[in-house]
This record gives structure tokens, sequence and C-alpha cells, in this order.
């Protein structure tokens, strides 16, 4: 037994502040002010100045590919391409990997506001494979010894460039899957396990993961069922595989099903294929719807016939569109009162879909990540998208206000999985009109990240009888001055009522376990 005396923030249905919390083998059995005698004897744990709150849950993430980037180089902080190809040559000479990969290159945070070229990643390591991928993950650079490999696979590709060395759409997705088939069981695993303990290492303890991509026969899915399953000291991973086929979920035995890349209806900003109802404000373009309505219908609505949450992607407002009006067109053949179906990112809704969202119950698992983003700038989005448009981007207030649920997702690894990023960006939103409280921040990243897997019974608030998931953290963020929010620190992540732990478990030790164990997915 564990009693915490200090700052004790519930995330209840009342937002409540308490001074005491009691948790006993795993379990909140007390919240309050007053501590009853049955635990005055249990071991004190002050928190001073800090305070105590629920765990926090990445509610969007792309947790195989985060896993392998994760492992290489991130390339995200750099604010030029020579300082790129420093980190990259100083990446080079230490890195063992047989395929080097770097990720979160982009030409709207360096000076020279490009990628880097073929000839300029040939400088820097000609003797290995190496891939420089975009911020976006839609793109990337490959060096000479790469290209020689990847060549069959992608000449005569949509995006094949071999004079810059620059991928992207169907020539990406192919030299992608060749990095990606190259990684050994062991790495992918070991990839995974690291992973886990560095969303850990950010309070983090639940990740959605959204899968399908790249790897043969859907691997990545796979494991991350077994891996998942069989994560220790409390780690939570549920799994959404990114399909149209509903039989990818079913036969898994997966309670959900979508993402990005086959469930994406449009690309994105930094490909300017987004899809919109106007064109680009440089151009007659209005990006890429890639279906249409009655082939989003068809799925939706054999997804949801089949019992499954459903999510999809969709960036631009014609996408949001769409998967409001498909979505309503299967709640409205069938409908069913508690689906959490949702529309992962929502950067761009019409106030039309708002509604829809509003009166039908659809979630957003939205990136507050991308507010005020050095890799895709605020005057390169109104650039792209004229003043007026640009300014209705990532709407969280209105939302909110709307009664959408909105929970909070990296998109990792687009962005780094940091919720006290998250809550600073929601916090401090440069449109101060779609700002949002401390106390609602904190519940986008806790309770309603919870609730937006069916966990809320269980996670997502400090309450008697729930698991006791929590992160310490180094100041109270209901006191802390908006200016000082991102400087808030997780101290420590506390899941089953047990500081964590990295993970210590070999390949097949993992897997035996993922494998035999009944834990929820």
């Amino acid at each position: 037994m564990n009693v915490y005396k200090g700052s004790i923030l519930t995330v209840n249905a009342q937002d409540e502040v308490f001074r005491y919390l009691v948790e006993d083998r795993g379990r909140i059995v007390f919240v309050g002010d007053e501590l009853p005698s049955a635990y005055a004897g249990g071991p004190v744990i002050s928190l001073g100045t800090r305070a105590l709150a629920p765990s926090f849950v990445d509610t969007h993430e792309h947790f195989a590919s985060f896993a392998t980037f994760n492992a290489g180089l991130n390339v995200m902080a750099a604010r030029s391409n020579e300082e790129i190809m420093q980190m990259a040559s100083d990446f080079a000479r230490r890195s063992k990997a047989r395929i080097l990969i770097a990720f979160g290159a982009s030409p709207h945070s360096v000076a020279e506001g490009r990628l880097l070229s073929r000839a300029e990643l040939d400088a820097v390591c000609s003797d290995r494979p190496f891939m420089m991928v975009k911020y976006d993950g839609h793109a990337c650079v490959v060096n000479s010894r790469l290209l020689e490999l990847a060549d069959k696979k992608v000449r005569g590709l949509r995006g094949y460039h071999p004079d810059t060395g620059e991928m992207n759409q169907e020539a990406f997705f192919a030299a992608s899957g060749l990095i990606t088939a190259s990684l050994s069981l062991p790495e992918l695993v070991s990839n995974m396990l690291d992973a886990m303990d560095y969303l850990a290492s950010k309070g983090i303890g639940m990740v959605h993961t959204v899968s399908g991509i790249g790897f043969a026969g859907d691997l990545d899915i796979t494991l991350e069922k077994i891996v998942g399953r069989g994560a220790q000291h409390g780690f939570q991973m549920r799994v959404f595989p990114q399909s149209m086929d509903v039989a990818v979920a079913t036969s898994r035995k997966l309670p959900r099903i979508g993402g990005c890349f086959a469930c994406a209806l449009d690309g994105c900003f930094g490909s300017v294929d987004a899809a919109l109802i106007e064109p680009y404000a440089a151009s007659e373009d209005c990006g890429v719807l890639y279906y249409t309505d009655e082939q989003v219908i068809g799925f939706c609505r054999q997804a949801h016939e089949a019992g499954l949450q459903i999510e999809m992607h969709a960036i631009g407002d014609a996408a949001f569109a769409q998967a409001a009006r498909c979505l309503k067109a299967a709640l409205d053949a069938g409908p069913r009162a508690d689906h959490r179906h949702g529309i992962i990112h929502g950067c761009l809704p019409t106030a039309e879909g708002i509604d829809i969202c509003a009166d039908y119950g659809i979630q957003i698992p939205m990136q507050t990540s991308f507010i005020d983003w050095p890799q895709e700038s605020d005057g390169y989005l109104e650039s792209l998208l004229g003043p007026a448009r640009a300014a209705r981007l990532n709407p969280i207030r209105t939302l909110w206000d709307k009664g959408v649920v909105i929970s909070a997702g990296s998109d990792a690894p687009c962005t780094d999985p940091d919720p006290i990023m998250w809550m600073d960006k929601a916090v401090n939103n440069p449109s101060r009109h779609e700002r949002l409280t401390r106390r609602e921040a904190l519940r986008m990243c806790t309770y309603n990240g919870a609730w937006a897997s069916f966990d809320e019974h269980e996670r997502g608030s400090l309450e008697a009888g729930k698991i006791a998931d929590m992160v310490v953290l180094s100041a109270n963020p209901y006191e802390v001055p908006a200016a000082d929010f991102g400087a808030i620190a997780v101290e420590r992540l506390i899941l089953s009522g047990k500081p964590y732990r990295p993970q210590s478990k070999n390949m097949v030790t993992a897997l035996i376990c993922g494998l035999a164990s009944k834990a929820k997915i």
C-alpha cells in the first residue's frame, strides 16, 4: 500500500483535486481530502510542489514505424541541411546497422528551404544504404547505394526521382517496404520494446497504434498484438489495423479498424495532396480524395455491421466532410449508441462535419503538436491555404465547445510523442480563441484517450476502484503560468501501482508471453 499526499489531479467528472490518494495492490482504493484511519499507517509519499495525474494516452501513433525510426536518427531539431549532414555523418560513423535510417527532414524548417539531395547523402555515407525520411512520412531521399538496391522495385512508379534521390507516393512505399523487409525479427521486437520505454519516459502508459504498412503479411500488426499483450510493467497497447478489409481485424479478433495509408481519405499538406473543397492558394489543384463516397460508405457499413470501431485519416476539409457524411450514412443505416468511431487529425474540419460529429458521437484523435510546428510552419501553411483557411486549422476550442470528444495523439514518428508538448500547444495556441484551459488539456491527454478505446472504466482518471496508472509531474499544471507550461517535466510513470521499469524480456520470451496472454489489446 502507498499513500500519496499532495496535489492529486483526478480528472474525474467534476475535475476534482484532492489531497490524498491510496493505492493498494495496483488499484486505487481511496481518493479524498481526509485520510481514513484505515490507511493512516501506510507509507506516505509526499509530492511537495509536484502533482499526481493519470498517465497519458497517445491515441494515434504508428508504433512499428516509430519503433523502427526511434532506433535511427531523428533530425527534426536541425535548422539547416549542413547540420543534418553533420548529424548523419556522426550517426553513420557510430551505427553498426546494415541500412541507415534518419527521420524528420523538412524543407520548411531548414535555412536552405529544400530536402537533402542524393549527392549530399552520398557525401555523408556511400558504403551503406541510407534513407532520409521526410517529416510527414510520405516521402524520402535515398543515397546511391540504396537506389541501387531499390531500383528494380521503384523504377516506373509514380514519385520516382533518381536524379535527386527523392521518392514519394508509390515509389516511397516501395522503398520503405524494402527497408522494413530487411529488418530481422529480433531487431523488430527489440525496437518495439525500446520504443515502449521511450514512451514511458514521456509519461505515456497506453498507445493506440495504427499499423499495416510496409511489412510483408502485415507482420507489424501481428507483432504489435503479440508484443503488446506480452508487455511488462503494465504498459498498454490498443491495435488498429490500417486496412479497408474488415477481415484483417476480425481474423485477428481485434475490435477496431482504421488509421492512415489504406484508411486515409486524402494526403497531407506537406505533399500538397490533402483534399480541399476549394483549390490551394497558388494553384487550381484541390488535392486528392483517394476514394469515392460509395467506397467509403461501403467500408464503413461493413465494419460497423461487424461491430468494429472505425477510425479514418482526414486532413483537408473535403476529406473531413467525406469522413463525417460516410460515418453518418453507416450510423443511419444501423444505429449503435456507443460506437466511438473517429476521424483522425481533423486539421481542417467543416462546420457541417463538426455538427455531424457532435450529433452522432464521432470522436477526433487530434494532433495539437501540429500547431506552430517547425516542420510545417505557419508561414508555409498560410501560403498554401491562404490566410482565411489557415486560421481555421486545428480548431480545438470550437470542437470542444460543440461537445466533440477530442483526444491527443502524436502521429509518431511524424512528431515526438510528448504529452507535455501537446498540452502546451493546446493551452498556448497562437489562435487565442481556440485555446483550451489547463484542465481541458489534461483531460484531452488522459481520460479522453482512455475513453476513445473503451478503457475509461479502468483507466484515465484517478478514482477509487480504477487501476493505479499515474504520472508524477514536476509541477501542478493547473497552477503553472501558461508561459511556463512547457517546462513541466514527467518525473515518474506509475503503472498498476508500481514505478515503470524498462522492458527486460528478450525476443523469444516476449513473443511466448504475448502468445500466451489474454490481456486486452
